[in-house]
């Protein structure tokens, strides 16, 4: 294995802001310090003078190559984390989801069959749990985190597809209590929701708007905070997803409020998408029919002040995209049809260092934090991965602070035909990106070939992964 040596770059983590050189060799960081040229040989040096070196980043919630209403997600795992490593993504948790009627071992068997071969950074699994009757068990259930599987996702919406009632989503926290699983929630009422749409369509409802004004901000904060008070009586540690409006933020942050153990993410495009998007014509809002739906701007702030206050402790995208012509236009007559999901792996790190550390919403420390750091400690991958350290992996972005880009309309490396943040320009991105000492991306080029990302089998709720604990 080649040995890399990072030269005088600005070294961010959560906790730490330094020059100095890093030193890679074995996969692994084994040296940090100044002027380590004068002591180690190196098979290849990188200058990072005038730029950031940051932990590679970790995305806790994607959807590659994953059915839905009818259709399949536009990116596999190939396509999916070729734009994340172009965004500095090395390391994401994808959701298993389970078919009705099957084991949740073949519904691993599966998700881990589409991305053999395919995988360009490395990843981990949650499991969407939607069957207890004639599919999976709570025995079974309780085995996943043995395999590295630790973490159980429960939606409480979309009722007569993925959703579950709440006896199967209390006894699924009491499951994870006992085996050392997070537990996540898509916190929204899908029953009242399922009213709601119904009546919108019965009244001759049907364009995209009509998805946001069929989900209303109290669905989603009656949903987050039932989850949080059964999480409380089952002794779960419980992590609510895509979280979008201050009716969610407040459950939560009282919640932290009084030391329980509850978490929170929202995702990139909670901060820049508004309702006003699903209002533009010719059916361009669709482009902004995701789960829950874009809210009302006010509801920007709420989230900065959120996850600066650390009530919300990561950054997720909830990558799921669909193509607007072929796809989305599944509902051109009726918006609950329209596949929900939005791009976001390849543009996280661009949007949150423009718009949070340039505009003074928070530090590069925070960054850090909320789009590695966290991310790696709630789902088990600290401190092998989402930090700068001794015996760390080796992922690794040399980012420039200074360098100009704009956000493509074709997502560029995604297969996506649009892009939620067309036409915006930023200042920093991603230079060289390594995965495990191996160079990754280098400029606008990848240059390791898919088959190099990993499965990693996560530790634990609140353990630590180590070096040895190694791949699966």
């Amino acid at each position: 294995m080649s040995s890399v040596l990072i030269k005088g770059g600005r070294v961010i983590t959560a906790a730490d802001d330094y020059v100095g050189d890093v030193f890679v060799e074995n996969e692994r960081i084994s040296l940090i310090g100044e002027s380590l040229s004068d002591t180690v040989e190196a098979d290849r040096v990188i200058d990072a003078a005038g730029k950031y070196v940051l932990p590679g980043g970790i995305d806790p919630h994607t959807h590659l190559d994953m059915p839905f209403g009818g259709t399949v997600t536009v990116d596999d795992v190939e396509s999916g984390q070729t734009a994340a490593a172009f965004g500095g993504t090395t390391c994401h948790v994808d959701f298993v989801i389970q078919p009705q009627g099957e084991t949740f071992a073949a519904a691993l068997d599966m998700w881990k069959e589409k991305a053999n071969g395919k995988q360009v950074i490395d990843m981990g699994y949650h499991m969407a749990i939607t069957d207890l009757n004639d599919g999976g068990s709570l025995e079974e259930l309780a085995g996943l985190p043995e395999q590295g599987v630790t973490s159980y996702k429960l939606f409480m919406a979309y009722k007569g597809a993925l959703m579950v009632d709440d006896e199967t989503l209390f006894r699924s926290m009491q499951v994870a209590a006992d085996s050392g699983a997070l537990v996540m929630v898509h916190a929204e009422n899908g029953d009242a929701i399922d009213v709601l749409v119904k009546e919108a369509l019965a009244a001759g409802h049907t364009e995209p708007h009509w998805h946001a004004l069929t989900r209303p901000p109290e669905t989603e904060g009656e949903a987050t905070n039932r989850a949080i008070q059964l999480a409380r009586v089952a002794g779960a540690p419980l992590y609510v997803v895509h979280v979008s409006c201050r009716e969610a933020v407040e459950p939560i942050a009282l919640a932290r409020e009084k030391g329980w153990d509850i978490h929170g993410e929202t995702c990139t495009q909670y901060f820049f998408i508004d309702y006003t998007h699903l209002e533009q014509p010719n059916f361009e809002g669709a482009k902004y029919v995701y789960t829950p739906p874009p809210r009302d701007k006010a509801n920007q702030d709420v989230l900065w002040n959120a996850v600066r206050t650390d009530v919300l402790s990561a950054i997720s995208t909830d990558h799921c995209a669909f193509l607007w012509d072929g796809q989305k236009t599944l509902g051109r007559d009726d918006f609950s049809k329209i596949p929900n999901g939005g791009p976001g792996l390849e543009n996280r790190l661009h949007m949150i260092h423009e718009f949070g550390v340039r505009a003074g919403r928070i530090s590069l420390n925070r960054m850090v934090e909320l789009l590695s750091t966290n991310p790696a400690k709630l789902f088990g991958l600290y401190p092998r991965k989402g930090t700068i350290a001794v015996g760390s992996d080796a992922d690794i972005v040399v980012f420039d602070p200074e360098r100009k880009h704009t956000i493509t309309a074709a997502g560029h490396h995604s297969k996506i035909d649009y892009n939620l943040y067309e036409g915006t320009e930023v200042t920093g991105t991603p230079e060289v990106v390594l995965l495990r000492g191996q160079v990754l991306v280098e400029g606008d080029e990848l240059v390791a070939s898919p088959g190099v990302g990993q499965f990693v089998a996560r530790a634990k709720f609140g353990e630590e992964l180590k070096a040895e604990t190694a791949m699966a």
